[in-house]
């Protein structure tokens, strides 16, 4: 009797790989779905601060304007000037060259553009280095009041000057300081011209220590611009509101803002004390703003004597809102776009962002008749 072997020979385990099936699939476990809208407006025809002027030395200085990449030099004059940050011959950023006799010089082939974005010398070129194909795409530039204006259209001749500072006589002490907000500049803006979320955001710091109070608030829109005026408001609550008005009292109260990105909070008691910051915003990417801020400020004491306490007060207050605006950022990211809803209290993000809307288009006509309208707000 022959008994058959079978002989079975050991294989490794098949294994079974799910991964392309399962990455071309849509996810099941997901955020509730949400509009696919984000509040980003991209106005070009416009002055924005690319730099404070300290910063703009002898070497080339890259910097991202509404998603643009260019690179700040000062030109023969010590001028500045603002180029694509794109070397013509081989898309090599400019701003990883020098600046050689006015003329900013690539480091990868010694290509040099002069600040009108002219190729003016090409390294063992024996002809003609100008050409319209190797010209690099200039932006105008301008400084003004410590800082590096530029025209975001290329190549374009600007219809107005950049934005001015008010001008506030002596007697004010000035504290600047320049912040990046994870934010687009349109919440940005309404986050720094936003009176409700102060009495929690900020609480002890800026209201919510305090009984509440109704006020009337007056809307004024314009062509390009918008204000809310507060009457009646008592001195805020908290840390700020003391050193505004230490006696108390009933304050004046402004909030404002002008295209295409300037937010204005504006507090006075009589004549003694005032207020003024200013919030000169440069939208960097959809969300990422570049906060260049100026607090001015006039009280009856002597200034050097606050200024110690308001730079970190200020900071304090930047950092809860920037904090803030992150959580809101990455929100809205994660869940796939905005999902806003407004009361009338919310004073002035709508107004902004129809501003905004319009310059984007084009549509913009300034005006010195405003639109009014009145509401009510308890703080």
């Amino acid at each position: 009797m022959q008994i058959g072997l079978v002989c079975f020979r050991e294989t490794a385990p098949r294994r079974l790989s799910y991964k392309r099936e399962v990455t071309s699939l849509e996810p099941t476990l997901r955020p509730q779905e949400t509009k696919d809208h984000r509040s980003v407006a991209a106005v070009r025809r416009a002055w924005y601060v690319a730099a404070e002027s300290r910063e703009l030395r002898d070497k080339p200085l890259a910097v991202t304007l509404l998603g643009q990449p260019l690179v700040l030099f000062r030109d023969g004059g010590r001028q500045a000037s603002a180029l694509l940050d794109r070397c013509a011959h081989r898309n090599v950023p400019l701003s990883l060259g020098e600046v050689t006799s006015g003329q900013l010089q690539c480091g990868y082939h010694g290509w040099r553009y002069d600040g009108s974005g002219i190729c003016r010398h090409i390294p063992g070129l024996c002809g003609e280095s100008e050409g319209a194909a190797r010209r690099v795409p200039s932006f105008p530039c301008k400084e003004a009041q410590g800082y590096v204006w530029v025209w975001m259209d290329p190549d374009a001749e600007p219809d107005v000057e950049p934005w001015s500072l008010p001008e506030l006589g002596s007697g004010y002490t000035r504290v600047r300081k320049t912040v990046t907000f994870p934010g687009s500049v349109h919440a940005t803006l309404e986050n720094a011209l936003d009176v409700p979320h102060t009495a929690f955001l900020h609480k002890g710091y800026f209201r919510g220590s305090g009984a509440s109070h109704e006020l009337d608030v007056v809307v004024r829109r314009y062509g390009d611009r918008v204000e809310a005026q507060y009457i009646g408001e008592p001195r805020p609550s908290g840390l700020a509101g003391m050193i505004l008005a230490p006696g108390g009292g009933v304050v004046e109260h402004y909030d404002r803002f002008f295209l295409p990105s300037v937010g204005q909070v504006e507090y006075r008691l009589g004549e003694r004390s005032h207020f003024l910051v200013t919030s000169i915003c440069t939208p960097v990417t959809d969300f990422e703003t570049r906060v260049y801020a100026e607090v001015a400020f006039r009280l009856p004491f002597p200034g050097w004597l606050v200024r110690p306490f308001i730079q970190p007060l200020a900071l304090r207050i930047f950092e809860q809102d920037r904090v803030m605006l992150q959580a809101q950022t990455e929100h809205i990211e994660r869940f796939g776009g905005e999902q806003f809803v407004s009361t009338e209290i919310d004073v002035l993000g709508g107004a902004i962002w129809r501003l905004l809307r319009a310059a984007e288009r084009g549509e913009i006509q300034a005006s010195d008749e405003p639109e009014e309208r009145r509401l009510k707000l308890r703080t």
